[in-house]
């Protein structure tokens, strides 16, 4: 960050309020098939917060929000926020038990989702199944349910006549008998430091933690990164195909509208729309994140320089091998890697303006203006020299305030002087660079030996058939645990079991080749949002299944 850069840190409603106020008919979300100004986005948020008001919901109240990335789900989440809420997005992917538990652990006063005939999840139904007695609730609007005490409100962004709903009109009705003044009032008492959003991470074997994220924490770095590391001009536009309940979509939402910048989006991930956004739109910051949603857009013909020439930027965590072809297919534009999580509200490092494309191609970038990080020994809590595999620690604006309602497991990670332990495994280059080396728990012990699983996985992508590559341990009575790997092959490409072990062999440690290869077909790897569920995958090893 250059000396004459400073913080101008906000709380999110103010945010949309300062973009709508500065670029009001700049196109804020722009979907396939819909766009929405900032002008348009502040007047439906502030209708929502009306509502809300209207029954009985206000400041500090917690808020979930379940439903697809849309313009309602934008109006519903800043509708919340301009009134000092506390939002909790629910993951569509989660299942009722699921839901049950975030409902009540979160402690959760209203919810708010969608209703339509075309939804790929009924969220009604969902919520119905994790909730019986909602169905049969006399009056929606003064809920009392004994499998959700703290439970008032369940209202519909999209929707009505659903037994148990706040329909849509409803809400509109009573969002006319309160005024704006009472939304701007409410708004100005929103404190920076206040927690804005509970973000609800599966663990490995427990139920979902809630991380309590502020304000500053959500909008400061990301809202920097968009103004200075990310724009190339007076007007960025930003695609991410990641659904919004993931700090992965939202952060850099929240970056670009902290920038004034256009975001582009869609109900679901399909690569071929994405694509055809992105070439009408003029797209000049892409977000593919992660391997399994860049293979999709690689799959593209329209994916090119040729059919995006004003992408400029494109942010992921990938392979050495995927971003050399990236770069063999868009030589004008910057490639950045980068940490994340969300205990640090996303991003805590970032590739450096002055990292070289190979450097980028192998290390996740040193840490971002403002936040502090270390290595040290998991065991001993030491700090390790540069070059030494350890646990990354962090701190910072960005770090998360701990676990709702679980002050055991928040102790376990956050230090009193406010260093996040982050289950990260990380090594650290004389030149401060990161290099990701997967999480401590995804560490294998293969005859005493530590071997990270993200090693092995990015070494079989460098094979020409090897599309996506996830490892895991499988106990050994001998070794303790051998490595196994789940394998998508590209399109049209083909090879057995026999040849991609062969690959690895003396090409690695004989102790980190797989001991044995399992073929995934598309679009049948267990997906948690944006990643692949690898305690699946142990249990189709452990189980036979798959």
């Amino acid at each position: 960050m250059a000396k004459e850069c400073w913080s101008e840190v906000l709380p999110l409603g103010d945010l949309l309020v300062r973009a709508a106020t500065l670029r009001p008919d700049r196109d804020a979300v722009v979907f396939p098939n819909r766009r929405c100004s900032y002008a348009e986005l502040l007047t439906g948020a502030e209708r929502f917060a009306r509502g809300l008001v209207a029954l009985g919901i206000g400041p500090r109240d917690h808020v979930g929000l379940l439903a697809a990335n849309s313009v309602e789900f934008l109006e519903g989440l800043f509708g919340a926020l301009l009134l000092g809420c506390v939002v909790v997005p629910i993951n569509a992917r989660h299942r009722a038990v699921e839901i049950r538990h975030i409902v009540v652990n979160a402690e959760l006063r209203a919810i708010l989702t969608t209703s339509s005939d075309d939804e790929y999840v009924s969220f009604t139904e969902l919520l119905t199944d994790a909730l019986p007695s909602l169905e049969q609730a006399t009056d929606p609007t003064a809920l009392s349910l004994p499998e959700a005490p703290a439970l008032r409100v369940a209202a519909l962004l999209t929707g009505s006549g659903r037994p148990g709903f706040v329909g849509r009109d409803t809400l509109d009705a009573r969002a006319e008998t309160v005024s704006r003044d009472t939304v701007s009032e409410l708004r100005a008492r929103v404190r920076v430091r206040d927690i804005a959003m509970i973000l609800y991470t599966s663990g490995t074997t427990s139920n979902p933690k809630g991380c309590l994220l502020a304000h500053e924490a959500l909008m400061r770095g990301t809202t920097e990164r968009a103004r200075t590391r990310f724009s190339v001009g007076d007007h960025d536009v930003i695609w991410n195909g990641g659904p919004l309940f993931h700090i992965a979509a939202f952060g850099p939402l929240i970056g670009s509208i902290g920038a004034m910048s256009t975001f582009l989006t869609d109900t679901f991930y399909d690569p071929e729309r994405a694509v055809a956004l992105m070439r009408r739109e003029g797209v000049t910051m892409a977000w593919p994140w992660f391997p399994a949603i860049l293979q999709g857009l690689f799959d593209q013909p329209d994916f090119s320089a040729e059919y995006l020439p004003t992408l400029r930027r494109m942010m992921l965590i990938v392979p050495e091998a995927m971003i050399e072809r990236l770069s063999r297919q868009f030589p004008e534009t910057e490639f950045l890697q980068a940490c994340g999580m969300t205990e640090t509200s996303g991003i805590f490092a970032i590739s450096a303006a002055d990292e070289t494309l190979a450097q980028r191609a192998t290390t996740q970038g040193k840490a971002v203006p403002g936040i502090e990080v270390r290595i040290v020994d998991p065991e001993t809590g030491l700090d390790l020299s540069d070059g030494q595999v350890g646990e990354i620690m962090v701190r910072g604006y960005c770090v998360t305030e701990g676990y709702y309602r679980d002050p055991e497991k928040t102790a376990e990670v956050l230090s009193a002087d406010g260093w996040l332990r982050t289950g990260d495994m990380y090594v650290r280059t004389p030149e401060g660079s990161l290099i990701f080396q997967g999480r401590y728990k995804d560490m294998l012990k293969v005859g005493g030996e530590n071997v990270a699983a993200i090693e092995i996985e990015a070494f079989l992508c460098g094979h020409p058939a090897v599309r996506i590559a996830e490892v895991v341990g499988r106990p050994d009575p001998r070794l303790d645990e051998v490595p196994v790997a789940f394998v998508e092959l590209q399109e049209g490409k083909g090879a057995t079991a026999e040849e991609l072990i062969a690959f690895c062999t003396g090409r690695i440690a004989r102790y980190k080749v797989p001991r044995e290869i399992r073929f995934v077909r598309p679009g049948e790897w267990p997906m948690s949002a944006t990643k692949v569920n690898k305690r699946v995958l142990r249990q189709w090893l452990q189980d036979g299944s798959q």
